[in-house]
């Protein structure tokens, strides 16, 4: 809601919780033909999107802010090249990345700032303006295998607007730079579709009839817009803040899809997209009812999640998080999870969703990344792994698991306990391909020193006969690039053991 708020640049540490429940833990399954699933412009049908050769797919990402900030480009440059984190994100299993930009980046006097080129680093950037970097970063994310949906944040990087437009960015500027970027990224399947405006807000309403205040309206001329020079494209449409007197997150509101859809131009087009956010972002009514958190689902469905379940329409979730701080965020983030529907038992009949935020120095929420911007939460992670999804077919060349030939396998881990608390401790285990060509799989070994039994296990699986333990990647995260890295993390009990040494094995 409070979008100043996640937009600032001191980042915070993102707390460590206690271990987390299997079935939040436990890693997606997809078979081989589901993996090769999202090839192409992809469509809808009914709550489903197809690809091109209509195999069902599901968004399960990230969100890499910065464009639509001072930087004008993707923040963390500054720490470390823009393909090292493009192959990271693929490397957790995230295989859509929603970027976030302002109309400022069409600006031909705007320059991308808080970029590092020392050491070899983005060295590909240097001299580039906003635009050009962002076709950098498609082609590479394409490349990978991921895909990207453009969102169009801010009309301009001093901050979030309430309505489409402000008296400095007329409607007339929004409708042309969105045809302008739809148009540049024309047969670059990487991008497979745009978020019109993101968060509208009161006095934005639904359905109201008033072309100055009506989104829904708005999100017509938008989408046709777009449509009418890129008619391959998905429209996704946030919601609103207020329906008939009932408010909810900004952005977050979709009850006016039922009596009032978005109609486009081109069939099979639209994609409903909400936001949801947990107590470090705001307080909402529903965290203080008794009934809390079993009453979450009925909240979901009321504001959006009854046009996945009336098969009206898709329904992305493109922005939730949390610094997962609270007991509340804690259980709100896995009563969440479990709603969007695990993948090893819905596939891709699910809802779609990309987390806020990759970055860490998002002040409210935090990012899946610490503040070294290297370091994996792998607490918060491992909240998402049971609906990660099988990542795309990529054109070979990126980095994230491509690859070639008669290069060396092997790998390395390094062991680092994050939390111990007496009766037990958390622990996280960074593998890293210290090879010269890719690998596909890895597993990792150590033997304890004392009693220390695994209690769970995120991002890998594991097999413990007495103090030794054997961590095998899982599905998402097995492929990893030369000089690549993965992780993954643990529970364990009870506390009170060091770090023992581990060996890695690569094939």
């Amino acid at each position: 809601m409070f979008r100043s708020l996640r937009r600032v640049l001191c980042g915070l540490a993102a707390a460590l919780v206690i271990p987390l429940g299997a079935g939040a833990q436990s890693a997606h399954a997809a078979d081989t033909a589901a993996a090769e699933a999202g090839a192409g412009y992809w469509h809808t049908s009914g709550r489903q999107i197809l690809d091109a050769a209509g195999q069902p797919v599901r968004v399960a990402g990230i969100n890499w802010f910065g464009f639509e900030t001072g930087n004008y480009v993707v923040h963390g440059l500054w720490s470390r090249d823009y393909k090292s984190m493009i192959d990271q994100m693929k490397s957790l299993g995230y295989n859509t990345i929603r970027i976030p930009y302002s109309d400022d980046i069409f600006k031909s006097t705007t320059v991308a700032n808080s970029i590092d080129f020392s050491s070899g680093k983005n060295a590909d950037l240097q001299g580039l303006n906003p635009l050009q970097i962002l076709d950098k970063i498609v082609s590479y994310a394409g490349q990978d295998g991921l895909k990207i949906i453009l969102d169009r944040h801010r009309p301009d990087a001093g901050g979030q607007s309430a309505l489409w437009y402000t008296s400095a960015v007329p409607e007339s500027t929004w409708i042309a730079n969105l045809k302008a970027i739809a148009t540049r990224y024309k047969g670059q399947d990487a991008v497979v579709g745009i978020d019109l405006h993101n968060e509208p807000h009161d006095p934005a309403c639904w359905g109201c009839g008033d072309t100055a205040t009506d989104w829904r309206l708005a999100a017509q001329r938008a989408g046709n817009a777009v449509l009418s020079v890129n008619p391959a494209l998905l429209i996704f449409v946030e919601g609103v803040q207020t329906f008939n007197g009932v408010s909810g997150w900004w952005g977050g509101n979709l009850m006016g899809v039922g009596q009032y859809p978005v109609q486009l131009d081109v069939a099979n087009r639209v994609v409903y997209s909400a936001h949801d956010y947990a107590t470090s972002v705001a307080q909402q009514s529903w965290f203080s009812d008794p009934a809390f958190p079993a009453n979450m689902p009925g909240i979901w469905d009321k504001y959006w999640g009854y046009i996945f379940k009336q098969n009206i329409a898709p329904v992305w979730v493109g922005e939730f998080g949390t610094t997962l701080q609270s007991t509340v965020d804690q259980k709100w983030l896995a009563a969440l999870v479990s709603y969007l529907r695990p993948t090893s038992t819905y596939g891709a009949d699910s809802f779609h969703w990309t987390f806020w935020s990759w970055n860490p120095n998002s002040g409210d929420t935090g990012g899946i990344l610490k503040d070294d911007w290297q370091t994996v939460d792998t607490v918060k992670d491992g909240y998402l792994a049971s609906v990660k999804a099988p990542g795309f077919p990529g054109t070979g060349s990126g980095g994230g698991g491509g690859g070639g030939g008669g290069g060396t396998a092997a790998c390395a881990a390094t062991y680092t306990v994050s939390s111990d608390w007496g009766g037990g401790f958390n622990a996280e285990v960074k593998v890293t391909n210290t090879g010269t060509t890719a690998i596909g799989s890895w597993k990792v070994t150590w033997t304890w020193s004392g009693a220390q039994q695994v209690t769970s296990m995120w991002n890998a699986s594991y097999t413990q006969s007495g103090a030794s333990v054997t961590a095998v990647n899982a599905a998402h995260n097995g492929a990893v690039a030369a000089g690549g890295s993965a992780s993954f993390g643990f529970g364990g009990t009870p506390g009170g053991g060091g770090a023992p040494s581990v060996s890695c094995t690569a094939a």
